[in-house]
């Protein structure tokens, strides 16, 4: 099924086994969705629990923590990451910490969904890639999700949670094909190996792995070597242990991520690994992330903001003659 399909289905599912569950947002309702992920929810459960609202992000996140406080399991739409940013007050100062702040009488089951990243053409105010401050807050657990399998489970897995969750998605998966297996038991905090390999470790999440996949065959080609490739799907917290192991099977680090490189999520795992694998390492890290630009909204110098499986390809290549690869 296409990732839109699997995220609608893993609602759906939650929906019709418990009453509790209701999700709100901008068209999410008749119109079923900007990316159809909550189409066909409205005619099944009614506008009660398919609530469409006001173009007001601050009120969508604020009325979902209320409802989460009042024993509801609340689904928040926003239409895309950027506009996020008007609901941090609510995130951050409310959703993130009245469980803590409470000394635990106050749970919030709830989720807040959007999609994120460089699309096609959409301009800076609609493709900025948030999750390395998100990932920061204390209190959120933060997942990432570029497989459709993991949608459908992971997005069951965070409804049903009494844990606050934001749950990322990106705008140029929504038509990804892939299998789902219905009677997998799927650990959402546990990293995705995507492909085994002995030379190279790869770290990604979201688009840019399906990227890395692109750029691979002509990196082994061309080095004589083998990539190893890891999703890490839950960017807080974040699976170490399945890095570890491959990091100290390969003894090489890059980390690919379509966020602007200063300040972006993929330093804290080039941290951690000098902190924490530093004798396990033969070269240094290599880190390729999108330039400190707004998105351009041209074409050419939207591609060229952000890592492409081309550019992937041309600076692993670089990067592994340079350290005997």
């Amino acid at each position: 099924m296409l990732y839109r399909e699997a995220l609608n289905k893993a609602l759906d599912e939650v929906m019709r086994i418990d009453e509790s569950v209701v999700t709100l947002g901008e068209d999410v309702g008749l119109y079923g969705g900007s990316f159809r992920v909550t189409e066909g929810l409205v005619e099944k459960y009614g506008e009660k629990r398919v609530i469409d609202t006001p173009i007001a992000e601050l009120s969508i996140v604020g009325n979902a923590v209320g409802m989460a406080i009042g024993g509801l399991r609340p689904v928040a739409e926003i239409m895309t990451g950027n506009f996020s940013l008007l609901a941090f007050d609510q995130i951050i100062n409310h959703m993130a910490k009245l469980h803590y702040m409470s000394n635990g009488k106050l749970v919030l089951p709830m989720v807040v969904r959007f999609p994120q990243g460089v699309s096609r053409q959409l301009a800076a105010q609609h493709s900025e890639s948030y999750e390395q401050m998100l990932s920061a807050v204390a209190g959120l657990r933060v997942l990432s999700v570029c497989d459709v399998n993991y949608a459908y489970h992971a997005l069951k897995y965070a409804i049903l949670s009494n844990d606050p969750f934001i749950f990322i998605e990106h705008e140029l998966l929504y038509n990804k094909k892939g299998e789902v297996n219905f009677e997998e038991t799927l650990n959402p905090f546990k990293a995705r190996m995507v492909k085994e390999g002995s030379d190279i470790t790869i770290v990604s999440y979201l688009k840019m792995v399906d990227d890395v996949m692109l750029a691979v065959p002509a990196i082994e080609k061309e080095l004589g070597c083998s990539c190893e490739v890891i999703d890490l799907c839950s960017l807080n917290p974040i699976d170490y242990e399945t890095l570890r192991k491959s990091i100290e099977k390969t003894s090489r680090l890059i980390m690919v991520e379509e966020d602007h490189k200063t300040g972006g999520f993929g330093a804290q795992i080039i941290s951690w690994a000098a902190e924490e694998m530093f004798y396990a390492l033969d070269a240094a890290p290599l880190r390729l992330a999108g330039e400190d630009v707004p998105i351009p909204y041209n074409r050419t110098l939207e591609l060229a903001s952000i890592p492409t499986p081309q550019s992937i390809t041309e600076s692993v290549i670089a990067w592994g003659r340079k350290n005997d690869v």
